[in-house]
């Protein structure tokens, strides 16, 4: 039996992974998606929140003994040094819990997944993948979706924007290029042509 291909789908932050993931889904693709992931590993109770707790104090925690993840995006997007600290406390974990949901996957004989995850080309992970879509965006776009979706202020977006890797260097990485930038309808065209081309393991070059 061959196994089980995984295709990343990356972009900046506000380019719209989420509503490709959202398309590719209703196509047919089984989505794991790294952010709902990184929720599950600090829920309360777990290793990740107390290892959390323990490096940032329990200040991120909101009254109901939940992470608060606006403050603690807060205080991580502001020093480069304790995003570092984070992403050791979380990535590891949230590889674990994808390596486990590919091989679930490839068990049940599923052909392609696809693995949402903005820190794909950032740390390297897209090396190891069968493909990478990439979703492209203006920033001015994005900036304005990131502070209506997430309540945050244009320089608290701007500093969430400048974390993350250029998108020239996400376009030179990709597979394929999906622009989120235009109308939804020519959004969801290329996501459907992207997806029969992945499935095909076609490598069309953007």
């Amino acid at each position: 039996m061959s196994r089980t291909r995984v295709i990343g789908l990356t972009g900046g932050i506000g380019s719209g992974k989420s509503t490709v993931a959202a398309m590719l889904e209703e196509m047919g693709a089984e989505v794991i998606d790294a952010d709902r992931i990184a929720r599950e590993v600090v829920e309360p109770g777990t290793a990740g929140l107390d290892d959390v707790v323990a490096r940032f104090g329990r200040e991120v925690l909101d009254e109901g003994g939940r992470l608060d993840r606006k403050r603690l995006g807060a205080i991580v997007f502001s020093d480069d040094d304790k995003r570092r600290a984070l992403n050791g406390i979380l990535h590891p974990r949230i590889a674990a819990e994808t390596a486990r949901r590919v091989a679930e996957a490839n068990a049940r004989g599923v052909e392609v997944v696809v693995y949402e995850a903005a820190l794909l080309v950032e740390n390297g992970i897209h090396r190891a993948l069968d493909g990478l879509i990439v979703v492209a965006a203006p920033p001015a776009q994005q900036l304005a979706r990131v502070t209506a979706r997430d309540g945050l202020t244009d320089e608290e977006a701007r500093r969430r924007l400048d974390a993350q890797a250029p998108l020239d260097d996400k376009l030179r990485a990709a597979t394929w290029v999906i622009d989120n930038g235009g109308p939804l309808a020519e959004t969801r065209r290329r996501v459907a042509e992207v997806w029969r081309e992945a499935r095909e393991g076609k490598h069309a070059e953007p």
